[in-house]
Parts: C-alpha cells; structure tokens; sequence
C-alpha cells in the first residue's frame, strides 16, 4: 500500500476530535472484550453451568435490545457528548465495582448476572449515542465513511486482541484484574 492509500484509508483522522475519540474509544474497546472473556470465564469457573453463561450472555444483550430505540431518540434530543460522558462514567463505576467484588473475593454468580444487566444498560444508551456522535463529530461528511469504517476497524480489532490480553491475565492474575483494567480504560475516553 502507498502512502497515498495509507493518507486516503485515515484521512478522518485528520479531524483532531476524531483522532482523540478514535484512540480513546481504541483503549476503552480493549477492555471492554477483556471484562466480557473474563466475565463469562468467572461465571463458568464459579458455576459450572453453561445455561447461568448463557444467561449472562442474555442478561447483557436483552437491555440493549428493549432500551436502545429509546435511548436513540433521547440521544437525538439532549447533547450527544454529555450523554457519552455520563455512560462512560457509569461504566467506569460498572467495572470498577466488578473488579472490587471479584478482587475482595465475595464475587457469587448474582453478582455476575447483575453487572451484566447493568452494563446492557449502561451499553442501550452508549450504543446509538456513540453511532450518531461520530457523525456529529467528522463533521465533513465526505469524512463519514471514512470515520464509520475506522470505528469498524477499532472495534473488530480490539474484539480480536482483548480477548487474547484478557486470557493471558485471567491466568496470570484472576479475572479481577481484568475488570480493573477495564476501570482504567474508561480514562482514555
């Protein structure tokens, strides 16, 4: 690939507010996939049961599906920016609780089952808010496709590399720390 390509494949980048979005939503992304392994991991390792992993599973997506139409159209009311901001604070709060309950060693499966329903909220506002603030964000729509196919990009590739970083510290240093990182992550954004 030239040069040339290269500057064409990136060129929303240019915008600094994207380029700060970009990197930041790139670390968040990562710990992100590293709480969801290690979360399934610890729901496994402490029931056994794959229909509670499954469970879980629904527990984080079903939010998503009933409450983002909504949360669509109050993104398109308030600020778009705020909104972000507030959900990423509550997700920060979402996973630094998980990291406290599961490093202090009083993590039981119900506990599991409600940080995922909480984070499916948490992600039915984030979702359709983050969609349209990119947007919002470039500006220059000949920017857009552009910035829609980087943000694509950033998610699949941290949903192919935090799982991989979350297996190596579950192994190493217990699910917890997973969840902490991801704590941190929030920052970034």
């Amino acid at each position: 690939m030239s040069i040339l390509h290269l500057s064409q494949a990136i060129r929303s980048l240019s915008n600094r507010n994207y380029r700060l979005f970009f990197a930041g939503q790139g670390i968040s992304l990562l710990g992100t996939w590293m709480q969801n392994i290690a979360s399934s991991w610890l729901i496994y390792r402490l029931s056994g049961s794959t229909f509670i992993l499954g469970l879980s599973g629904f527990f984080t997506l079903a939010p998503v599906f009933f409450i983002s139409p909504f949360a669509g159209v109050l993104g398109d009311r308030w600020n778009r920016h705020k909104i972000l901001i507030v959900v990423q604070v509550m997700a920060m709060i979402q996973a630094l609780t998980f990291a406290t309950i599961t490093l202090a060693g009083i993590v039981q499966v119900w506990h599991i089952l409600l940080m995922s329903c909480i984070l499916g909220i948490i992600n039915a506002f984030e979702m359709p808010t983050r969609q349209a603030f990119i947007i919002e964000m470039v500006g220059d729509i000949s920017l857009l496709p552009n910035a829609i196919a980087l943000n694509s990009s950033i998610f699949n590739g941290s949903r192919l590399i935090g799982p991989a970083i979350a297996g190596i510290i579950v192994s190493l240093a217990g699910e917890g720390f997973c969840f902490l990182l991801n704590g941190i992550s929030y920052i970034a954004v």
